[in-house]
């Protein structure tokens, strides 16, 4: 038996080929799409191992910092200097269709508590600011070369079921994207606020190396089997 890949105008999702005991829900970077993270996760074996694994499509917007070039995008980019001025409208609306999207998948079985949001770069700012604030446990985050956006706006709308819940950030420090300061800053700032994470920086750019790849398969496992 394997795995069964579907496809709509929302994402893709791989089907494990036994009945599903858990959720992944992966958000890709800025200018990708779903199909970005397949090989990832196929690589990882996460539909081996009776996971599902959902990996929506951001929409289509046009980027200011690009003059308007028309991507898919979580959230406006503002400036490509990614301390200065986000868009946080667009970022409130990207976590109301997480939300959303999540509620949908545990309405078909799938408990909170055996759900993973995860995303890289954009999509990781997403996967944060959404799992932080969603109002049911679940078993943790992912970012990757990424950081916490709307830090300011954390004590307040953070949801009082994910406090303390676990996170893992990756980060390269050679980035030229999002500078690894930035993920160094949403590490401490996570920490502080009683979160459990685990920071690991990696000798790359604005990637995913085999390093990292075994560092994200074995935290899963820890926390999703």
């Amino acid at each position: 038996m394997r795995e069964r890949l579907t496809e709509t105008e929302e994402g893709v999702t791989l089907e494990p080929p036994v009945p599903a005991t858990g959720l992944v829900v992966w958000l890709h970077g800025l200018g990708a799409d779903g199909h970005d993270f397949v090989p990832f996760v196929r690589e990882l074996g996460l539909t081996e191992r009776g996971l599902r694994v959902v990996l929506p499509h951001a929409p289509a917007r046009p980027i200011r910092a690009y003059r308007g070039y028309v991507m898919r995008a979580w959230c406006d980019v503002l400036h490509t200097d990614f301390g200065r001025d986000r868009d946080e409208r667009g970022i409130d609306e990207s976590v109301a269709r997480v939300t959303a999207l999540l509620r949908a998948e545990t309405a078909r079985g799938i408990p909170p508590h055996r759900v993973v949001v995860a995303g890289f770069s954009q999509g990781g700012v997403v996967a944060l600011e959404a799992g932080l604030r969603y109002p049911e446990r679940l078993a943790g985050l992912i970012g990757l070369s990424t950081y916490l956006a709307l830090p300011d706006r954390l004590e307040a709308e953070a949801s009082a079921a994910n406090r303390g819940l676990p996170v893992f950030i990756g980060h390269g420090d050679q980035d030229p994207i999002i500078p690894v300061g930035l993920g160094d800053q949403s590490a401490r700032t996570l920490t502080a606020a009683g979160y459990l994470v685990e920071y690991r920086r990696y000798p790359m750019a604005h990637s995913v190396s085999p390093e990292e790849g075994s560092d994200v398969d074995g935290w899963l496992r820890s926390h999703l089997g």
